[in-house]
């Protein structure tokens, strides 16, 4: 009798052993984590180099690269660290540093209004993009390619520059093979964005002489 106890007891604890090891596991609601419309892509390590690489050092990088986002957000994180609130000691305003006076050219004169809309700061820098590229089309075809100072150029390194110091002082700094120099109060240069935001894609920003910042 004592066996036939143990017997029944020793089936029903592998039943339960069996019944519980296949239990459904519990389902993890992913919904609410979102990457919009944006592709990015990320570097993890595999696990072969996390083997080699000391754990409390461990990093995941954001990687960018050269297109055209990575061009942005890195003129953006030159001129300001990427924020969007900032106001420099010379007026300058916002992610991109305007000035008052290009922000007019391309449409925005509500200055107060401009410093807490992001997006409206994003429309301008495309806006001021497409018309520095019209402005500058000329010089993009002539000079691309050519080394000056010690620099290749190139169309981002142009329009970059053209951000900084103004497509008409990038300009004169080409046609004159880099003599006519520009630098601005925190001592920039021209050379300097040329050579820092060299080989980015911008090929399909629309040169337009007339592009102005909308929000739709």
């Amino acid at each position: 009798m004592r066996k036939n106890i143990l017997l029944i007891s020793g089936i029903g604890l592998l039943l339960w052993w069996v019944v519980s090891g296949f239990e459904t596991p519990e389902k993890v609601d992913l919904s609410h984590y979102q990457t919009g419309e944006q592709d990015i892509c990320y570097y993890v390590p595999n696990q072969e180099e996390i083997a080699l690489t000391d754990q409390e050092n461990l990093t995941y990088d954001l990687l960018l690269g050269k297109t055209y986002l990575g061009f942005k957000e890195a003129l953006g994180f030159k001129e300001s660290r990427g924020d969007y609130s900032v106001i420099n000691r010379f007026g300058y305003l916002g992610k991109y540093q305007f000035g008052p006076s290009t922000l007019a050219l391309i449409g925005i004169h509500d200055t107060a209004q401009f410093l807490v809309d992001s997006k409206l700061q994003e429309e301008a820098f495309a806006a001021n993009l497409s018309r520095n590229k019209w402005i500058l089309r000329r010089d993009i075809a002539r000079f691309e390619g050519r080394v000056i100072n010690g620099v290749r150029v190139t169309e981002s390194g142009i329009l970059a520059a053209a951000h900084l110091a103004g497509a008409g002082n990038v300009k004169k700094y080409l046609r004159s093979g880099g003599e006519q120099a520009f630098a601005d109060a925190f001592g920039t240069t021209i050379g300097y964005y040329l050579k820092k935001f060299s080989g980015y894609d911008t090929s399909f920003v629309v040169p337009d002489r007339h592009a102005k910042a909308t929000i739709i």
